[in-house]
């Protein structure tokens, strides 16, 4: 049978199976917290709440995470992270009556605190488990794990929520958790930054040593980029329902098809990706990705004045799932390749800041200019943000383009890391 080249590499494997597992336990959770929140709150507005506290750990706590992941041994941060993770869950099963929102809302805020963490280190970790040319490939499947996760894991959690089965869910998620600990501690320790051979910046404080990472132009030019692109996704996440809703006179059942089948382009995307040999050049996949997103939108959001049919539908949110892939796969790639090892924690701090700080800004636009602005007019600036995203991407990222060498070979990493 033939592998993606980088399943290949064992490792890698353990990290991706790590993910499958831990996505797909999420998604079934992802699915039923909002449903809870309204259910217990029987307002929209406590549902968006559930989604905007849930950004802010992922800007408050985005410097700290950058440097844990420069200043410790990665592996044991994402194990450590994983087994609090599946501890946080368990509040879950007492979730009910009055006291409920207050334990849904805690809950929310710990898990998005530790995915603040785990996320600097697990993609800082990756480039020394992969060879330069396979790291877009694995950078992919990674990505694809969101797809496989939510195609699983969220109808599966609707269902089971819909059974009244809550504590269901939350221990299927804490053993997903569990079980991707157990793969991660299998993996060879990474080493730790001694403060003898430290370089300068790490001998800053920490918001100083996270200041300098970004005097980096490769830096600066993806997280603009990424910020862009952020907004656009903000956008999407509170008007989406109100298109289906207002605009192709959808309800639940239709929403929740058009939300799931992404999970198919995105799957396509990361196996087509996760078997061609590509080059260290993300910047294009990252322009592409931004380009083909905005195409995609805006034809979604304007082919309603010709037709409101739901199969056609199906079929552009499918397509909608694969340039998100590629936009993911193209910025993780892209900033691993632009920061060196040392510092590569703190690009991803930034990136997560950044990324949750768009997405904030997104929501907020979509709250406040919905009204005054109309529907479709927002959806459409929505769609032109990708577009100058990709526009960037190719102006900018490509003068700048990374090129450094994350690691020698497969088997000096795990040397390096068993000494």
């Amino acid at each position: 049978m033939i592998f993606p080249r980088a399943l290949q590499e064992r490792d890698f494997r353990s990290v991706w199976l790590a993910g499958l597992l831990s996505d797909t336990g999420d998604w079934m959770l992802l699915i039923a917290l909002p449903i809870v929140v309204y259910g217990l709150t029987g307002s929209a507005l406590g549902t968006s709440v559930a989604f905007l506290v849930e950004l802010a750990p992922g800007i408050i706590l985005a410097p700290f995470a950058g440097r844990l992941a420069d200043r410790a041994d990665r592996r044991r941060v994402m194990l450590v992270v994983c087994i609090l993770q599946a501890l946080s869950l368990l509040p879950l099963l007492f979730v009910g009556g009055h006291t409920g929102l207050a334990i849904v809302y805690a809950v929310i805020v710990v898990q998005a605190s530790l995915a603040t963490l785990f996320d600097p280190s697990k993609n800082a970790l990756l480039p020394t488990l992969l060879r330069p040319e396979t790291l877009v490939s694995g950078n992919s499947l990674i990505a694809l794990n969101q797809g496989v996760g939510r195609l699983i894991g969220g109808p599966l959690g609707g269902i089971l929520l819909a059974a009244g089965h809550l504590r269901v869910i939350v221990i299927a998620d804490a053993a997903s958790f569990l079980a991707a600990a157990a793969l991660i501690a299998a993996l060879p320790a990474t080493a730790t930054r001694d403060a003898a051979d430290a370089p300068l910046a790490a001998h800053r404080k920490p918001r100083l040593a996270f200041i300098a990472t970004l005097r980096s132009q490769a830096i600066r030019g993806g997280l603009l980029v990424t910020f862009v692109a952020q907004i656009a996704q903000g956008i999407f996440v509170v008007l989406f329902i109100l298109f289906v809703a207002r605009e192709l006179h959808g309800g639940s059942s239709e929403i929740g098809l058009l939300r799931g089948v992404q999970a198919v382009g995105a799957i396509g995307a990361g196996l087509v990706l996760g078997f061609i040999r590509t080059p260290s050049r993300p910047a294009r996949l990252i322009a592409i990705g931004a380009l083909a997103f905005g195409i995609v939108d805006l034809t979604i959001w304007n082919a309603a004045q010709l037709t409101t049919d739901v199969g056609l539908y199906a079929l552009l949110f499918a397509l909608a799932g694969a340039p998100g892939v590629l936009l993911e796969t193209g910025l993780i790639s892209y900033f691993q390749l632009a920061a060196a090892d040392d510092e590569r924690g703190r690009a991803f701090g930034a990136y997560g800041l950044v990324s949750n700080a768009g997405q904030g800004v997104g929501m907020v636009a979509a709250g406040l200019l919905t009204a005054p602005l109309g529907l479709m007019a927002l959806l459409n600036a929505q769609g032109c943000l990708y577009l100058l995203g990709g526009a960037l991407a190719a102006v900018v990222l490509t003068r700048t383009r990374p090129d450094r060498t994350p690691r020698t070979t497969a088997v000096s990493a795990r040397s390096a890391g068993r000494a």
